[in-house]
C-alpha cells in the first residue's frame, strides 16, 4: 500500500474543487478505515433530506428516530452505519472516542444509553476505494486532507462544514473556492 505515514483513517478529505458533477462534490469524508484493502469512509455533510424514522425499518429509540439521515456515499444506499462518540470509548476504532458501527443491536444499546456526552451520526450508504484508489486519487491531488475533531463530525452545521474547513486551511485559493457558489452563473 505504500507509506504507512499515508494511512489517513481518521482524517477528513474535501473536495478540492476538482470533483464538481460527481457524487463527492463539496463533500467532507471522514475516513473511517484505510489499509492494504482499500478505504471506507462517510460524507459527513450530504443529507438525505429524511429522519433516521422515516426510512429505517426498525424499532430504535425515539431520539434515534428523530435522527437526521447522512447520505454516507454512493456505495451500497440501503446500507447503515453510525459514528457514536462519549467521553470515555476504550475501544473507540475510528480516533479517540470515535467508533463506527453496522450492527442495528448496538445502535438500539447506544441510544438506550443514559450518557449525556453521547453522541450519535447515522448514515445510508458509504465510501469506498478499492486497494490503491485513494492513494491514485490523492495523487491526482482530487482530495484536501484536514484532521478531523468530535466538534466537526458532529457540533458544525453539515452545510457550513466543507467551506469552514477550508478557510481554516488558509491560503487564498481555499478561501475563494470556500465562497465560490456552486453555480457559476450566479457569480
Amino acid at each position: 500500500m505504500g507509506d504507512p505515514g499515508k494511512i489517513l483513517k481518521g482524517k477528513l478529505l474535501l473536495d478540492g474543487g476538482d470533483l464538481t458533477g460527481s457524487f463527492f462534490h463539496r463533500t467532507v469524508v471522514l475516513i473511517c478505515e484505510h489499509n492494504a484493502e482499500g478505504a471506507f469512509g462517510l460524507v459527513l455533510n450530504r443529507s438525505s433530506g429524511s429522519n433516521v424514522g422515516e426510512l429505517v425499518v426498525a424499532d430504535l429509540p425515539d431520539t434515534l428516530k428523530q435522527a437526521p439521515l447522512f447520505l454516507g456515499g454512493p456505495v451500497q444506499p440501503t446500507a447503515l452505519s453510525f459514528l457514536h462518540a462519549d467521553n470515555f470509548i476504550p475501544d473507540a476504532n475510528v480516533f479517540p472516542n470515535l467508533t463506527l458501527g453496522h450492527s442495528l443491536d448496538e445502535l438500539v444499546e447506544v441510544g438506550e444509553s443514559f450518557s449525556a456526552a453521547k453522541k450519535v451520526k447515522l448514515f445510508a450508504g458509504y465510501a469506498g476505494w478499492s486497494p490503491g484508489q485513494l492513494e491514485m486519487e490523492m495523487q491526482r491531488k482530487s482530495w484536501l486532507t484536514f484532521p478531523a475533531s468530535l466538534e466537526l463530525v458532529f457540533e458544525t452545521s453539515p452545510d457550513q462544514l466543507w467551506p469552514k474547513i477550508l478557510k481554516s486551511k488558509g491560503g487564498w485559493k481555499n478561501k475563494l473556492l470556500s465562497q465560490m457558489p456552486d453555480d457559476l452563473s450566479l457569480n
